[in-house]
């Protein structure tokens, strides 16, 4: 097209350079003869000069004026241009213009971008009453860049132009491309229109058109956009359509991973194939990772209840690198939030030091996010503390009830000592108390008030809790019930009557939870609920809670077995048509649920010791599942899943010999670095279980011992006192076998097993001294002695005798609802026995019995035990 034109432009050149002016002129001065001739000729010349000039006008105006705008490498240079060609300006110069302006802000970093001057600039105002004026003549992705232009640049959501725009745009939803459909969807989305109809029309078009979609890009922008008003089979199509995209891509930007996290979390769905997935596309985009997309990434992975440790690893060295780089208060902020936690000794000190060095720069946001991190890396700098205290009194009053909350958790946590501020916020949190209309916010206090020392209860906050008990949920009964037994126990409540009016309410919130257990009837929205319930109350609702979800046993699928396996797990109750159905679901569905949701239904079996229906072909079929997705698996998780199994008696070659190879061993310690403290110990202690579970019962494997130096270092670090009961035993024990020295008391057993007594009896069944042990317990003065099992008490016993380990078990060893022995003492038993042990465990409940309430009938005991004549 363009050539054509050039090919016209040379003939009316041509023409209009042939016949000037002058000839033009002559011409009609000339005999009539040769005025007809060139008549037709001198009126296609001023056809060709209109057109010439028509066109030259509108190269300058539009071509030029276009690229020229195109060209501007600062916004005043737009303006500039905007301001000396407003009437040539059409609806395409106009949505360039707004467009540039948002790409010149783009460029900078966040903190020096202009967008208010922008805004506030007379012919941005002129732009906007232009672009109004010719919505309607826009093109459709003209009106959608715009659009997008004009919220980047932060105008408001309810200005004329951007509403102009949003309707301009609804009417042509239908023919927008997918492209232009998305960026048109995030706009919406970010003027928080998540359940606008508009939004559920896109969402219909996204449903229509689902499988044409091809660029992630495209999909995760949508999905983010349309995730709150979507169905859950809608949301299972689009997982799998990411999935798929995801797949198919051999390069993925970063920014479309996070998207899709970004709508994990909106839905509230941790999705473990697409949380892998979308982790393997951050590692290799590691080098492209800022600290803004770290703390993004790993911000989300907290939400979603996600880790990883090999990306922390990645971010850990990435921040560690750059930590003398940012000196402004919200980048640094993000720094000690997600390298503070995983930090060494001396990278913490520096990051302490820079934050009382900055705190008079922190938003009241940012001081949140420092105590926080202070909390999780278990920080408490007194520095830092009294810094963040004199900055927290000008920010109280700004703070909402729920950060509040969060404040008052952490300070609590960090044991601050500032009473003023303390006091102010007592003050604040009551008063906030006092005006809550919100069941959850007024639980969420009354938890925090309970934390607070000396917080003296005013008889308001309970008539609060009364009247509006029916409406909390068994998370907020939960925490009510905890801060009233609280408030009761240490004589928190000072009008008259306040203990009877205590109970009475303790007694109506009871009577609450177990109506709402009653009345459930959807085991889902049941099980969110119990999420979050634990401690004394959990006891009290427990009975009930197992009769509804008993009576909700058909609901169990394959999507719920996980948190009702957990929420098994931490009730510790065995019920046995609970656990036979989890075990059959499981089964039916093995291909279904994710490998790591297998390690703690696993772990539900091993822990309360049961076994299933056809047990053993249940075990092997989650072993093959387990043991064909090992890559699924970080290498603790490795470490705790073949403890799990090594619990119920099962040692799969591949996993056993891949957890125990140097390269293993040397990349799992690379990874506790970065793991939370309380993780990291778990780990350490379950490896060694399994180590010594190895050894015990799997010699073939050839599996060394190599926890003697841990193990030494972890038992002499405990308590070495020796509790009353044992004192008590233990002299039991020498009144039946004839003497403190043919008892060994709190004895370690090769492989560092703990045993309350041990004994040797011969083959008469005579009792044998233990020469070593010449201290009588008279002179321990009370103090815990501990024997090494290398002594002289573990020299060859002389054929025919037997050493015995006397163990109590108390209640955490049985199930709740049983005298069903757990999994950990079940073991302990076991491997006792494998050592050469008999193997004498007294239940509490036999002990603590009617039956055994004198000494002379706990003598009696003893001696039957030990004699093995009970």
């Amino acid at each position: 097209m363009k050539e054509k034109w050039c090919s016209v432009l040379q003939i009316l050149e041509f023409v209009t350079t042939r016949f000037p002016v002058k000839s033009e002129r002559r011409l009609f001065l000339d005999t009539s003869t040769v005025a007809g001739r060139h008549s037709k000729m001198l009126c296609l010349r001023q056809v060709c000069l209109f057109t010439l000039r028509h066109y030259k006008a509108r190269t300058l105006s539009s071509d030029l004026l276009l690229s020229q705008i195109k060209s501007c490498t600062h916004e005043d240079e737009v303006f500039s241009l905007v301001g000396r060609n407003k009437a040539r300006l059409s609806e395409k110069h106009v949505g360039i213009a707004l467009n540039m302006l948002w790409q010149l802000q783009k460029k900078r970093p966040l903190l020096l971008r202009t967008s208010d001057y922008v805004r506030n600039h007379s012919q941005f105002v002129t732009l906007c009453i232009l672009a109004e004026n010719k919505v309607e003549r826009m093109e459709d992705e003209v009106i959608v860049d715009t659009l997008y232009s004009l919220l980047r640049l932060s105008v408001e959501d309810h200005d004329s132009l951007t509403e102009a725009l949003v309707t301009e745009a609804w009417k042509r939803l239908e023919r927008l491309s997918l492209p232009a459909l998305s960026k048109f969807a995030l706009c919406l989305y970010k003027q928080h229109r998540h359940f606008s109809p508009i939004t559920g029309e896109v969402a219909h078009i996204v449903d229509v058109k689902l499988d044409s979609i091809q660029d992630i890009r495209v999909l995760s922008v949508l999905m983010i956009s349309i995730s709150d008003v979507i169905s859950q089979s809608f949301r299972d199509r689009l997982l799998q359509k990411a999935e798929q995209l995801l797949e198919e891509k051999n390069e993925v930007h970063f920014n479309y991973a996070k998207r899709t996290l970004q709508f994990l979390q909106n839905v509230k769905l941790r999705y473990h194939p697409l949380l892998e997935k979308c982790n393997q596309i951050f590692l290799k985009s590691a080098s492209h990772l800022d600290i803004h997309s770290i703390n993004f990434i790993l911000g989300l992975y907290e939400q979603l209840g996600f880790d990883n440790a090999e990306f922390r690893l990645v971010a850990k060295q990435l921040l560690s690198e750059t930590i003398d780089d940012y000196d402004d208060s919200e980048t640094f902020t993000k720094l000690f939030y997600n390298l503070g936690p995983m930090a060494g000794s001396n990278v913490r000190v520096r990051l302490l030091t820079t934050a009382e060095y900055m705190a008079e720069k922190f938003s009241s946001y940012q001081v949140l996010l420092i105590l926080k991190a202070m909390q999780k890396m278990k920080c408490r700098n007194s520095h830092l503390l009294k810094k963040m205290a004199s900055v927290l009194h000008k920010h109280l009053d700004s703070y909402h009830v729920l950060h509040l909350v969060k404040l008052t958790q952490y300070l609590v946590a960090l044991r601050c000592q500032n009473l003023e501020l303390m006091a102010k916020l007592k003050q604040l949190l009551f008063g906030c108390l006092k005006s809550s209309v919100t069941p959850a916010d007024t639980a969420a206090i009354i938890r925090v008030l309970a934390m607070l020392p000396s917080f003296q209860v005013e008889e308001v906050t309970i008539n609060k809790v009364a009247a509006i008990l029916p409406q909390f949920s068994l998370h907020h009964l939960n925490c009510i019930a905890t801060a009233l037994v609280k408030w009761n126990h240490y004589d928190q409540l000072h009008w008259q009557n306040s203990s009877e009016l205590c109970v009475k309410l303790l007694q109506k919130l009871n009577d609450c939870g177990l109506q709402r257990l009653q009345k459930a009837n959807n085991l889902n929205l049941l099980l969110e609920e119990l999420t979050h319930v634990n401690g004394e109350w959990l006891e009290v609702i427990n009975e009930e809670t197992m009769v509804t979800c008993q009576r909700l046993i058909d609901q169990i699928t394959w999507a719920n077995v996980l948190p009702l396996s957990c929420f098994l797990i931490k009730t510790n109750y065995r019920c046995p048509s609970l656990l036979d159905r989890i075990a059959s679901v499981t089964a039916e569905n093995m291909d279904k649920i994710h490998p790591s949701e297998i390690y703690f239904i696993l772990f539900l079996f091993s822990a309360l010791n049961y076994d299933p229906p056809a047990n053993e072909e249940f075990f092997e079929s989650c072993i093959q599942h387990l043991t064909s997705n090992l890559s699924c698996f970080e290498t603790h998780h490795l470490v705790l899943l073949g403890h799990v199994l090594a619990m119920a008696g099962y040692f799969p070659p591949v996993l056993i010999t891949k957890i125990f190879n140097v390269s293993f061993l040397s990349q799992l310690d690379a990874q506790l670095e970065v793991l939370p403290p309380s993780l990291k110990k778990r780990v350490h202690m379950h490896l060694m279980k399994l180590n010594r579970a190895v050894c015990l019962e799997c010699p073939e494997f050839h599996i060394p011992w190599f926890h003697e130096r841990y193990c030494q270092r972890v038992y002499h670090s405990r308590s070495s006192r020796i509790n009353p009961l044992r004192q008590h035993v233990h002299r039991m024990l020498a009144e039946i076998l004839g003497g403190s020295h043919y008892a060994r008391i709190s004895v370690l057993t090769p492989y560092y097993y703990e045993i309350d007594f041990e004994c040797i009896l011969d083959e008469n069944k005579t009792p044998l001294s233990y020469m070593a042990q010449t201290t009588s317990l008279g002179d321990m003065g009370g103090m815990h002695l501990r024997h090494d099992f290398k002594d002289e008490g573990r020299k060859a016993l002389p054929p025919g005798a037997q050493r015995i380990a006397l163990d109590f078990l108390d209640s955490k060893d049985f199930s709740k609802d049983s005298y069903h022995l757990k999994g950990e003492p079940a073991v302990k038993k076991r491997h006792l026995e494998m050592l050469g042990y008999r193997v004498v465990q007294i239940p509490h409940f036999e002990w603590n019995s009617m039956g055994l309430s004198t000494k002379a009938e706990q003598v009696e005991y003893l001696r039957k035990h030990l004699y093995g004549t009970q």
